[in-house]
C-alpha cells in the first residue's frame, strides 16, 4: 500500500510539472513573439554583482539599442557596436578600439542580441515565484543551463505579466556569484539613425586599433 502511494505521489509531482513546464514554455514563446514584433529596442538597465563570500557588492548603469542582431551597448564606460558581422569595443580610458568577428561557438555568453531570447535553447524551465513589484506582477521562470560545464548554476527571468517584457534576468553562478540585469526603461520601435549600428574609425583619429582574427 505505501509503495502504491509513493508511486502515486511520484506521478502526480512529475504530471504537475510537466504542466508548469508547459505554462513556462508558453510564457517564453510570448515573450519571444513580442520582441520579434519590434523593429527596435531601446533598454535602460541596472546591473549588480554580488558574491558575499568574497564580499563584493557592484553595481553599475548601462543601455543598449538592438536591432534584430546588431546592436549598440555602453556600459562601465566602454562602448560595443556589432554591425552583425563585426564586434567592435571602444575604450575611451585606454583611446584602443577591438576589432573582432562574431563567435558562432560562444553559446553560453548572453550578448545584448541574445538577451530577449537567449532562453530558447540549451535549458530546462520551470515556472517559479510570482511577485508583485511596485504594482506590476512579475512571474519568474527558473532556467536550468543543460551543459554540464556550464558556471551558472541557475537562471531566473522575470517576466511583466502584462506586457510580456523582461523584467529582470538573476544568474547564480555554481560558486556563488549571483548577477541581477534590471531593465528600468524599455522603449520599442523608436526613430534610429541609418548609421546607428556602423563603425566610424574617423570618430576616433587618436586611438589604437588592434584587429583580432
Amino acid at each position: 500500500m505505501k509503495k502504491f502511494i509513493l508511486i502515486t505521489f511520484i506521478l502526480l509531482f512529475s504530471l504537475s510539472t510537466q504542466a508548469q513546464d508547459k505554462k513556462a514554455k508558453a510564457l517564453l514563446d510570448q515573450v519571444t513573439s513580442k520582441v520579434r514584433s519590434y523593429n527596435n529596442i531601446v533598454i535602460d538597465f541596472k546591473y549588480s554583482l554580488n558574491n558575499a563570500k568574497e564580499n563584493i557588492n557592484q553595481d553599475s548603469k548601462g543601455n543598449v539599442t538592438m536591432k534584430n542582431d546588431q546592436y549598440v551597448l555602453n556600459f562601465m564606460g566602454i562602448t560595443k557596436i556589432f554591425d552583425g558581422k563585426k564586434t567592435y569595443t571602444i575604450v575611451p580610458e585606454d583611446e584602443e578600439i577591438t576589432i573582432s568577428n562574431l563567435n558562432e561557438k560562444d553559446d553560453s555568453a548572453i550578448t545584448p542580441s541574445k538577451m530577449l531570447t537567449f532562453f530558447n535553447s540549451g535549458y530546462r524551465y520551470s515556472m517559479d515565484i510570482l511577485q508583485d513589484v511596485r504594482g506590476r506582477k512579475i512571474q519568474y521562470i527558473k532556467l536550468v543551463p543543460t551543459n554540464a560545464k556550464d558556471q551558472r548554476k541557475e537562471i531566473l527571468l522575470g517576466i511583466d505579466v502584462q506586457t510580456k517584457h523582461i523584467y529582470n534576468l538573476i544568474e547564480v553562478g555554481k560558486k556563488g556569484t549571483k548577477t541581477t540585469l534590471t531593465v528600468n526603461s524599455f522603449k520599442t520601435n523608436q526613430p534610429l539613425s541609418k548609421n546607428q549600428f556602423t563603425f566610424a574609425e574617423s570618430k576616433y583619429p587618436n586611438y589604437y586599433i588592434n584587429k583580432l582574427d
